[in-house]
This record gives C-alpha cells, sequence and structure tokens, in this order.
C-alpha cells in the first residue's frame, strides 16, 4: 500500500466538500430541511478550509470552528482573513444550532449559508496549486448567485 501524498489528502477533502454542497443545494431547490442547509454548508466550508491548510502544510486542530481555521491559514497567506466573516456566519450551523430544536432557518437565511460555503469554497480552489485538484481535473466551485 503506498503511503498518501499531500495531493492524496487534498482530492479526498475535496468531493466529501462537493458533496456537502451538493446536498445543501437539494434540500435548498426542495424548500425542505432548510436547517440541514446550513449544517451543510458549515461542513462543506470546513472541509474546503482544512483541504487549503493540508496542501500549505498547516497543522490544524480537529474543530468546527472557522474563525480559527481561517486564521491559521492567514498566518500563511494574509488575504486568506477575506473569508473570515463568512467562517464566523457558518461556524454556529456545526454544531451549537444543529441541535438547537428552535432553529428553523428561512429560506433567506439558508440561501445566505450556501452562498457562504461557495464563496469559501471558491476562495480555497482559487489558492490550491494545480496539482491539488480532483484526479480528473479541478473540483469546479461555482460563483454564488
Amino acid at each position: 500500500m503506498r503511503t498518501k501524498t499531500v495531493a492524496d489528502l487534498v482530492r479526498g477533502w475535496l468531493p466529501k466538500a462537493e458533496s456537502d454542497l451538493t446536498n445543501a443545494e437539494l434540500c435548498l431547490d426542495a424548500g425542505k430541511a432548510l436547517d440541514t442547509v446550513c449544517f451543510h454548508s458549515q461542513q462543506a466550508a470546513e472541509k474546503f478550509i482544512k483541504a487549503c491548510l493540508i496542501a500549505h502544510g498547516i497543522d490544524f486542530p480537529f474543530i468546527h470552528n472557522l474563525e480559527k481555521l481561517i486564521e491559521l491559514g492567514a498566518k500563511h497567506d494574509p488575504d486568506f482573513i477575506s473569508i473570515e466573516s463568512l467562517g464566523q456566519e457558518l461556524t454556529p450551523y456545526a454544531v451549537e444550532l444543529r441541535y438547537d430544536d428552535e432553529f428553523w432557518p428561512a429560506a433567506a437565511t439558508a440561501s445566505q449559508a450556501l452562498d457562504a460555503a461557495l464563496t469559501i469554497g471558491k476562495s480555497v480552489m482559487d489558492r490550491l496549486p494545480p496539482e491539488m485538484g480532483s484526479e480528473d481535473e479541478r473540483v469546479q466551485v461555482q460563483n454564488p448567485s
């Protein structure tokens, strides 16, 4: 069994992030499970950020706080801080609101969460070396609408 390279690890995280985006988009399009849209948006953003940290050799704790993860990335690339406010917006959807029985977001809130995740995904993909994309081609993240 061969040892995984950094590129292999990054390519392992990116499809997981894309899967979370797909789940968020499907729920949003159906107009149902809008809390799930928020959760999967946070999860996608987290996986994109962690893929970027791995690509640049930055160790990170296994946490869900996107702001802290973004701050780690900003030590390598100061412009990474530009997505910090989006991370702050999404972080509560990982744990706190996931188990809050009173959290039932409106479609606009869910859509905003998905847009934030897409923006973070695009920002990360722009920072990855080309060889760190998916096996066949780089994972494509659409611009938020």
